[in-house]
């Protein structure tokens, strides 16, 4: 294919191909042609020119196919545009001849439309340079049409729509000739004509001015007729040039020259065009008078929903500010059609004009027009309401009461009130809480006019009432509870009247049905109520027969109704449910026969309505609370389904056995009564409806429904289009079945009519009942059925075969999934024969079931054999058939066998297969057969997987042949070659990566076939082009040229059909997964040529515009996800435009600019700052996007939090000012963090709209921005943060969500978002705070003042979400207060401090005033949540009224409001506790060390059960401790990291008070366990944090343990006397024998954690992990501070645990203890923990001190053995510094120290250890490091100044030593600071040594001392040129000198008078060091004199 990539195509490469090779070549030839020619130089083309047009010409008359002969036309062209056009009046003469030619054989055909096609480009490329020929080219068109097949007739119509186009105003003088021409075409049968003669009216129009004028009506009437058996793309494209027209003549483009007596067309003339079609049709007046004297006048349905569609382009056309203007009149025009009697003189018209016109309804005001327009819409709507009602009510008190209305009038006005009523409802429900306005205002006073309306006589204006009434309760779930109570209230007041039961009864049970679309519920006191008026209207249903009927069905629709709010609230009426039930029915077969015989006909309606309506409130029951289906209540109701069956069998009345067949899907235990009642309903005589088509898709295979052109919801306009779909019914309606109201779906219900909804429930139950039958009675209903098709003829044979087919197909499904058998074969053969027959039916949809029934029918027997003669079969079938119908159905037959059985896996078969399919396929007589043969080879390629491998070339071929060839006409061929093209892709997989030539060629042929299907004309075949390119991009992305695809996806972004968005949005969500970056660069580069929207916004703005229009579910969420695709690729390095981009968006509405400019009162205190200066804003109306809708400014705001989370995964200059602002300033990057004011004005405008939703979204983000933004820094003003100024935003933000009407959920993410902003610091003036603060305190109000006196509006879980997230939010600002004071000081000291030096402090006291309160609730929050968490067998403890927040009710939705909220409310209570030291202090003096005053755990309680203080404070540690251990026991995983970290703060709190301690240490057994829980807490969770948190915690535990131990000993010391110490008990852990018990405990408990903490961080401490014998492993473990940290936390624990244990016990665990502590040391020294050893050391030597300190190693019965422990750990560590090379010496010799200084003498002064110990000592004396040398002498003044016991021996050893090394520095000074260091150290070892000396000794040594301190003077001289080490020897030795000279003058006398010359050199230092200070206090007094003469007051350093 390289080869035709040429200007000139290259004939000698072409003439080798194949024939079908050579047409794609050819087609590849002229793609690259077309690319080439605009991008190629004039001059070349020129050049080139006479031999280009001689091959495309040769390609003309060469037979080319469609797609070829669009290309080609479109290459020449090119030609002349680009190269000379002077030729081109030759070529067009060439085509006219090649028109004009006698040959009418089928091969030339293609050669005539090929010319006719290039006549069209031509003229439309080179428009008037071929003007001269355009009357003769015209001419010939029309001539040749007369005498033209279907083919060329389209062919021809769009030719002269290209003319048209190209010529534009100078082919006026053919305009009417074309018009005729088009006229004809225009009701042509092929249906494709009919389109292009469209297209060429609609390019016409532009131009012909008559058409929309004079020539208006006849049009219409014309195209009124073209809509009659229409499918439905003629439907579109008629309702589209119509729609233009009427809007052309309505609101003109152009002016029309003024005739005598014309004016200007009006509204309500246009509009009287379409009414005359709508109520009419389109046949001529004589016809029509003929009908109506027949009296059989009806209008095709087709006729009216094509204008339904035309009525909704032409007010689409003129747009939403015209609808707006002129709605009231439109909407008055529209309500003349359903009021009309010829409209509505059938039941079934009535309820499709209905449709049609609630269609065009909503497709306008839901889209067309903005959330404001809308209100004023829904007001006019109301207004004409109220005006019907006051119609009927006139006529019903006129005169005499008596009097009723007539029937003519109910009937007119109840079809105006339905679809006002259902349109008023949609409007309120899509607005949502944006309409709260429209309910305040009382001039319209909408609800009080629709509830008006339930009073109507008609039942479907009732319904229609009592939806939109659910309609309003769910757009704004407010209303919900005051509209029931209104309604109950009314309806007991009127109970006498039928209309007021039927409809208020109604309103009560579609509003409990709007519950479940409510989050926030409703409460639960409405279920008592709505039963109590269920029995009420039950028990008086027979008091008064003008009312039995209404009062029944009312009686059982509200239980029914009531059964939607699941089993909590029903299973509290199930007992009184279960009584009204037994009274429905006769408790006995006797009593049924008894009933047969009495009562006339009016008594058994109403007896079968109520039991119709019995078996309802059943159905009900079992669907929403099968958890209540017990064994005891099934037991119930069986007995009663049996009498109901019977009953059924007597007399059989629609909704009785409906309900009857409904509720016995769900019980198997009655089969076998009713199967012949459903035998009777399947094929008795009287059954006559068929809704096929709500019957059978869902019996079929799901993409076999692709066979029947599009599915209903895959159009836009199904709502309409299955009016032409349902029979004869018309559609659905709600008065059909009013039981459906309640159900939960967000649009109105369209029950089935009942003779269609019976037989779809007698098909479903025959499916359940089947399988449990015998295997003769199987056998026989099969027969039966197979007997009644063969004998049956016409309709009514294929309605039975329907039935009986899907009834049979049912069954199968249901086998299937339920894997039960069918049957022998006396069963399978009349299955199989019933499916044949099905198979071979007329109707495609029951071959489709017929199909899937055999796949099913193979799956459930699961026998090869069988399988293999059900394919022979087809075969057979295949080779003899003829007729289209079997070879269809048996080609997918052939498809469907293998479907459930794993795929294809035999080759044979599979080749078999193919080469049938591959005949049908290619079978061009019968386009039917072609599109039936390709869907099925595209299962087979499916199903066979890499078997079909060998058959991909030729598959490949084929599908691009049929492509190249398949007319224009034959779209459903096409559509069926893109699902076989899809399937072959999908087949080839990752394979067409390739670079083999066989790969290549069917990747060419890929990208050849989807460009054939871009050309399409189809807009399915469209979609399935961008499906494959999909598919393409998916498996070899880089052959897919996204520079031409993103483009086409653009163009048709904005398609009017929605499979074609569907393919086009799917395709770019996966380009933006991978691509995104490269799609906004190619849309960016399409602005020019593409339509505006996309130009101005991107394609990012006009993706969030098809968002906004677009309603379908799985359309919203591609898009959706699209949009987050591209946003996290682009995001961050596009900042600036998405941000733009969402703000715009949320600006995008009518009322942003009362949003964005909140204007508030001022402040009563007049602050500084007014929370109504936050913003003052323009209105945004002028940006891109006009008018978008809550829901789509909702996902704005969920982007711009998903930007800012994605931003802190990046950058951190994104949330520091400072960096950003140098980093923008060197380079063109942006940064969040300078977008934060627009940052904060999204969260203001969302936060404050009329929306809930958006308010949510926006205090969401408003949360998000305070905790990202709250420690950013302002570079500009040090020591503030970039959030201050924004407080008065934030204040403005949240204030509306306090307001006493805000919905719970708001008011609770405000409370969120109030206690963030508090704890977050930004704010430190308390006045500015005090305003948020206010909004706190209001909702602890409220709180406070109780679930009792709210009115009810929500479930009472809500009161339980709004109260936790109050006192949630409380309790974060005291956490988080406290946490920051505690950087400080501690913490609640504070609460009586005066000073308000800390901020904190002053945040502090905003907390204490409502401490007192708060802790109350707290405390009962917490009690209430300790008894939700009780496991499900306790249950029987909950309180049978509730908790303090919840109600008995609402257990279940209230557990996950506890859950979100116990853990920061538990760490608040324990900082309470902790504050008050668990003592009174408001009930007496603050010094009482007990309460006096008795409360209970925060509720009040009765004087017999009071509490003593000591008993209710151990409840509160009790419930603290019990809800923290309770969750740590077994915490789940998720977030669960900040709860965890809440219960270790909440715990350690507790335990810093005295008095918790207490009781810790005096239970040991709870030490034990909260040990055991701490120990799998460390295991378990790797952060430092928590582990961090649980050492500390533990630690608090020992030292409660400490504390206890201490106390008893002391308590045992001062009861025994000093005397007897020798008999006092030993305390603690091990008594007598030293035994720990594993468990029992907390020493071991204790040691294990520890243990568990330093083995994880150092391994090499175990033996088994170090891998080595001793445990001194080399393994390295580098340590981070963090891991520092925790080892040194454990060391500290691990010291403590001796004193905690008795003498015995303390000897058992001090082995471990220091085996653990060496461990460290040793690793520590040897530098095996890293970089961080240094902060490890000093917590290593206070453990080791705290142990070598413990009282255990001095007590009488440890003593001895502490000693012998002791030396052995001492030998260690001295064993250590000689076997491990390389140690920290520093180290062990403090560690040395230590062990010397505070072990007991019996450890070191024992040999060899001391000499040891010494000679240690000295061989560090004589290191050549100065700092092992100074630390060495720092050591020594330790061990010098220590007991003379322990210094002797070492001042014997070491003094020697000690003087040489001091003499020999005058030999060699110091050169540095750490020798001169070294040398101070060594003179204070020495001054030590002299006085640890006794007194009489002590002269000797100082006359040592001074001749080395003069000898480190030096003379005059040599101290000017010294180093500065050596000068500062010399005043540190000249500065010791004076101090100790004077001290012992004696001895210094003499030493000078003995050494004169150390005398002089003393001297002389003395005098040099006088005059230095006399120079420096000259110097001091010079700068004095220099001193500024204004003095600042203030210090600023």
């Amino acid at each position: 294919m390289e080869q035709a990539h040429s200007l000139l195509l290259n004939e000698e490469a072409c003439n080798q191909l194949q024939e079908h090779q050579r047409a794609e070549f050819v087609f590849e030839w002229l793609r690259f042609l077309k690319k080439l020619l605009p991008a190629t130089d004039r001059a070349d083309v020129k050049q080139n020119q006479k031999r280009l047009v001689e091959q495309l010409t040769a390609v003309l008359t060469s037979s080319p196919g469609p797609p070829t002969r669009l290309l080609l036309a479109q290459c020449l062209a090119l030609v002349y545009r680009v190269g000379d056009s002077l030729t081109s009046s030759l070529t067009v003469d060439r085509c006219n001849d090649i028109i004009r030619s006698k040959d009418d054989s089928p091969s030339f055909l293609p050669t005539r439309l090929a010319a006719v096609a290039c006549l069209g480009v031509l003229y439309e490329q080179l428009g008037r340079l071929l003007i001269s020929s355009f009357k003769e080219t015209m001419a010939n068109l029309l001539k040749a049409m007369k005498s033209a097949e279907s083919q060329g007739r389209c062919e021809i119509m769009l030719c002269i729509e290209r003319i048209l186009k190209g010529l534009g105003v100078s082919a006026v003088s053919c305009h009417r000739d074309i018009y005729k021409a088009a006229r004809t075409c225009l009701t042509d049968r092929s249906m494709a004509v009919r389109c292009a003669a469209t297209k060429c009216l609609l390019e016409l129009q532009r131009e012909a001015v008559f058409l929309w004028s004079t020539e208006l009506e006849n049009v219409a009437t014309l195209c009124f007729r073209a809509f009659e058996g229409s499918n439905y793309d003629v439907r579109v494209a008629i309702s589209k040039l119509l729609g233009t027209l009427l809007a052309s003549a309505l609101e003109p483009r152009q002016a029309i020259a003024p005739r005598p007596g014309s004016k200007r067309n009006s509204l309500e003339e246009v509009m009287e065009l379409l009414s005359s079609g709508f109520l009419r049709g389109g046949a001529g007046f004589l016809r029509a008078s003929g009908d109506m004297l027949k009296g059989t006048s009806s209008v095709s349905r087709d006729v009216r929903v094509g204008i339904t569609q035309t009525c909704v382009v032409f007010v689409s056309i003129l747009g939403g500010v015209w609808l707006e203007n002129h709605f009231s009149c439109l909407v008055s025009l529209l309500m003349v059609w359903v009021s009309h009697a010829r409209a509505t003189q059938y039941p079934a018209d009535a309820v499709s004009c209905r449709c049609c016109v609630s269609f065009i309804l909503r497709a306008t005001l839901g889209t067309l027009l903005g959330e404001k327009a809308q209100i004023a819409a829904a007001k006019e709507i109301c207004q004409l309401i109220s005006k019907q009602k006051r119609v009927v009510d006139a006529a019903l008190h006129e005169g005499n009461m008596e009097t009723r209305v007539s029937p003519a009038d109910v009937a007119a006005s109840q079809h105006v009130l339905v679809c006002a009523l259902l349109e008023l409802g949609s409007l309120l429900q899509d607005l949502s809480s944006t309409a709260a306005p429209l309910l305040q205002d009382t001039s319209i006073g909408m609800l009080d006019t629709v509830i008006s309306v339930l009073l109507h006589p008609s039942a479907s204006a009732r319904l229609a009432a009592a939806w939109c009434l659910r309609c309003v309760a769910v757009g704004m779930p407010a209303q919900g509870a005051v509209l029931l109570d209104r309604c109950a209230e009314r309806l007991n007041a009127l109970k006498s009247c039928p209309e007021a039961v039927a409809g208020y009864s109604a309103a009560i049970a579609a509003l409990l049905g709007a519950v479940q679309l409510c989050p926030l519920g409703v409460s639960h006191s409405k279920g008592k109520m709505v039963m109590t008026l269920a029995e009420d209207l039950l028990r008086s249903a027979t008091q008064n027969s003008r009312i039995s009927i209404q009062r029944t069905q009312g009686g059982w629709l509200l239980p029914s109704a009531l059964s939607t709010l699941g089993p909590t609230v029903m299973e509290h009426h199930l007992p009184r449910l279960l009584l009204l039930w037994k009274c429905a029915f006769p408790l006995s077969v006797k009593d049924v026969e008894n009933d047969l015989r009495r009562g006339d006909s009016f008594t058994w309606q109403v007896t079968l309505e109520g039991r119709a309506g019995a078996l309802c409130a059943m159905k009900s029951l079992v669907v929403h609370c099968k958890d209540l289906l017990t064994d005891d209540v099934i037991s119930r109701l069986l007995p009663l389904l049996s009498c109901a069956v019977g009953s059924y069998d007597a007399i059989s009345i629609f909704p009785f056995s409906l309900e009857c067949y409904k509720l016995l899907v769900h019980k198997e235990d009655l089969f076998g009564t009713v199967l012949k009642l459903l035998l009777n309903d399947l094929t008795g005589p009287e059954i006559t409806a068929c809704a096929e088509l709500n019957l059978l898709p869902s019996l079929c295979y799901s993409q076999d429904l692709a066979l029947l052109g599009p599915g209903l919801h895959d159009v836009d306009q199904h709502y309409i289009e299955e009016q032409l779909h349902g029979g004869g019914s018309g559609g659905g309606t709600l008065e059909y079945d009013p039981f459906i109201i309640f159900e939960k779906q967000q649009e109105v219900p369209t029950p089935l009519p009942p003779a269609s909804a019976l037989t779809a429930a007698a098909v479903q139950l025959f499916g359940v009942i089947f399988p449990h039958l015998g295997i003769q009675q199987k056998a026989q209903i099969l027969e039966q059925f197979c007997e009644f098709v063969r004998q049956l003829k016409g309709s009514r044979q294929q309605t039975v075969q329907i039935h009986v087919a899907a009834a049979f197909c049912c069954t199968l499904k249901y086998l299937a999934s339920s894997r039960r058998e069918l049957g022998s074969e006396e069963v399978q053969r009349p299955a199989l024969s019933l499916l044949l027959g099905a198979l071979e039916g007329s109707n495609p949809l029951l071959r489709c079931m017929a199909a899937e029934g055999l796949a099913r029918l193979v799956q459930v027997l699961n026998d090869p054999n069988f399988t293999v003669s059900i394919t022979l079969m087809s075969f057979d079938k295949l080779k003899t058939a003829r007729d289209a119908i079997t070879r269809t159905g048996h080609a997918l037959a052939l498809s469907a066998v293998y479907r459930y059985l794993s795929g294809i896996s035999s080759p044979q078969y599979l080749s078999a297969c193919v080469g049938v399919l591959f005949t049908l396929s290619q079978d061009s007589t019968s386009p039917e057969v072609q599109m039936w043969a390709l869907h099925a080879l595209s299962m087979v390629v499916d199903l066979a997987g890499p078997l079909y491998h060998s058959h991909l070339e030729a598959s490949f071929n084929l599908v691009l042949r049929l492509l190249l060839s398949t007319p224009h006409t034959h779209v459903e061929v096409q559509q069926s070659l893109g699902r076989c093209l899809n399937a072959l892709i999908t087949s080839m997989g990752p394979d067409l990566q390739g670079e083999g030539a066989g790969v290549c060629a069917v990747r060419t042929s890929c990208l050849v076939g989807c460009a054939v299907m871009q050309d399409s004309q189809d807009c399915l075949v469209q979609a399935q082009a961008i499906s494959c390119l999909q598919q393409l991009h998916m498996f070899a992305p880089r052959f897919v040229n996204l520079a031409s695809l993103v483009p086409s996806l653009c163009i048709n972004l904005c398609s009017s059909y929605l499979s074609l968005r569907r393919a086009v949005v799917a395709c770019l969500r996966q380009l933006a997964q991978r691509e995104a970056v490269e799609v906004s660069d190619h849309t960016v580069a399409l602005v020019k040529d593409t339509r505006e929207e996309v130009g101005e916004v991107g394609l990012e703005g006009a993706l969030f515009s098809l968002l906004d229009r677009e309603s379908d579910p799985h359309l919203c969420q591609d898009i959706q996800e699209t949009l987050v695709h591209m946003m996290s690729s682009s995001a961050e390095s596009n900042l600036a435009h998405w941000l733009k981009l969402c703000k715009d968006v949320l600006s995008a509405s009518a009322d942003s600019a009362a949003a964005a400019g909140v204007e508030m009162q001022q402040e009563e205190d007049g602050d500084r700052y007014d929370d109504s200066s936050a913003f003052h804003a323009k209105s945004e109306s002028s940006g891109p996007f006009n008018n978008l809708r809550w829901s789509t400014r909702v996902f704005s705001m969920e982007c711009v939090c998903r930007i800012i989370a994605q931003c802190e995964n990046g950058d951190t200059a994104h949330f520091n000012m400072a960096l950003a602002q140098e980093q923008r300033l060197h380079e063109s990057a942006d940064f969040l963090v300078l977008h934060l004011a627009d940052l904060i004005r999204m969260a203001f405008m969302a936060a404050t709209d009329h929306s809930d939703q958006l308010r949510l979204a926006g205090l969401q983000t408003l949360l998000v921005i305070i905790r990202k933004f709250s420690n950013v820094p302002e570079p500009e003003f040090p020591g503030h943060v970039i959030l201050e100024q924004y407080q008065a935003n934030v204040g403005a933000a949240l204030r509306p969500a306090f307001h006493v009407d805000a919905p719970p959920n708001v008011t609770a993410k405000a409370c969120q978002v109030c206690s963030a902003w508090i704890a977050s610091g930004v704010i430190s003036d308390l006045r500015d705070l005090r305003r948020v603060h206010q909004l706190l305190a209001s909702s602890l109000a409220k709180v406070q003042v109780g679930r009792e006196v709210s009115n009810q509006l929500y479930n009472e879980s809500t009161f339980t979400m709004e109260t936790l997230a109050v006192l949630k939010a409380w309790a974060e600002v005291l956490n988080t207060i406290t946490q920051l004071l505690k950087q400080y000081l501690y913490v609640w000291p504070l609460f009586n401090s005066r000073d308000g030096q800390y901020d904190g402090a002053g945040l502090l006291k905003l907390v204490q005033t409502d401490l007192a309160t708060l802790s109350r609730l707290w405390l009962a929050a917490l009690q209430d949540h300790a008894l939700l968490t009780l496991p499900s067998q306790y249950s029987s403890q909950l309180p049978s009224t509730g908790g303090s927040f919840y109600t008995a009710e609402t257990v279940e939705q209230a557990r996950p409001h506890y859950y979100s909220a116990w853990a920061t409310i538990l760490h608040a209570t324990a900082l309470w506790l902790n504050s008050t030291g668990f003592i009174m202090v408001d009930e007496g003096p603050a010094n009482l060390s007990r309460p006096v005053t008795p409360t209970s755990m925060g509720q009040s309680t009765s004087l017999s059960s009071v509490k003593s203080p000591e008993d209710v404070y151990t409840d509160r540690l009790h419930l603290n401790l019990g809800i923290s251990v309770e969750f740590l026991c077994s915490p789940h995983s998720g977030d669960q990291m900040e709860n965890i970290d809440s219960c270790l703060q909440a715990l350690q709190a507790l335990l810093e008070v005295p008095w918790p301690r207490l009781k810790m240490g005096n239970d040991q057994a709870l030490s034990v366990e909260l040990l055991s829980i701490l120990h799998r807490l460390i295991v378990t969770r790797e952060s430092p944090s928590i582990q961090l948190a649980v050492l500390e915690l533990v630690r608090q535990i020992v030292c409660a343990a400490q504390e206890h131990v201490k106390e008893k000993r002391h308590s045992a010391e001062v009861d025994d006397g000093a005397a007897e110490k020798e008999t006092v008990p030993e305390f603690g852990e091990g008594r007598d024998t030293g035994g720990l018990v594993p468990g029992k405990s907390l020493v071991f408990g204790a040691l294990e954690l520890c243990l568990c903490t330093l083995v994880r961080k150092l391994p090499q401490l175990s033996p088994k992990l170090a891998g080595s014998p001793t445990g001194w492993g080399g393994h390295i473990c580098s340590l981070s501070s963090t891991d520092c940290r925790l080892v040194t936390s454990a060391l500290a624990i691990l010291s403590e645990l001796p004193s905690i244990c008795s003498p015995e016990g303390s000897v058992s665990v001090l082995p471990t203890v220091l085996y653990l502590l060496l461990g460290v040391l040793r690793e520590a020294v040897k530098g095996s923990v890293g970089a961080e050893s240094g902060q490890l050391v000093p917590g290593i030597l206070q453990a080791l001190r705290t142990v070598l300190t413990s009282p255990m190693s001095r007590a009488e019965k440890s003593r001895g053995a502490w000693a012998e422990l002791l030396r052995c750990a001492l030998h260690t560590l001295l064993d250590s510094w000689h076997t491990e090379p390389g140690v920290d010496e520093v180290t062990m010799l403090t560690s040395l120290t230590i062990f010397v200084l505070y072990a007991s003498a019996e450890v070191t002064t024992v040999e060899p250890l001391q000499t040891c110990c010494i000679q240690t000592f000295r061989a560090s004396l004589e290191s050549k490091d100065p700092v092992v040398l100074s630390r060495s002498y720092q050591l020594l003044v330790s061990l010098f100044q220590g007991p003379a016991p322990v210094a002797r021996p070492f001042i014997l050893a070491l003094g020697g030593c000690l003087v040489s090394q001091l003499q020999e520095v005058e030999k060699s000074r110091p050169q540095g600071p750490a020798e001169l260091q070294a040398v101070q150290d060594a003179v204070r070892a020495l001054e030590a040594l002299v006085f640890a000396a006794e007194e009489t000794h002590r002269p000797q040594l100082v006359a040592v001392l001074l001749p080395i301190l003069i000898s480190l003077l030096l003379d005059e001289n040599a101290l000017a040129s010294a180093p500065a080490a050596s000068r500062s020897l010399h005043e540190s030795a000249l500065g010791d000198l004076m101090r100790i000279g004077p001290q012992h003058s004696a001895v210094f006398k003499a030493l000078m008078a003995s050494a004169p010359h150390m005398k002089a050199r003393l001297e002389a230092a003395v005098k040099g060091n006088q005059e230095s200070m006399n120079t420096k206090a000259q110097t001091t007094r010079v700068n004095s004199k220099n001193t500024p003469s204004i003095q600042l007051k203030i210090n600023f350093l």
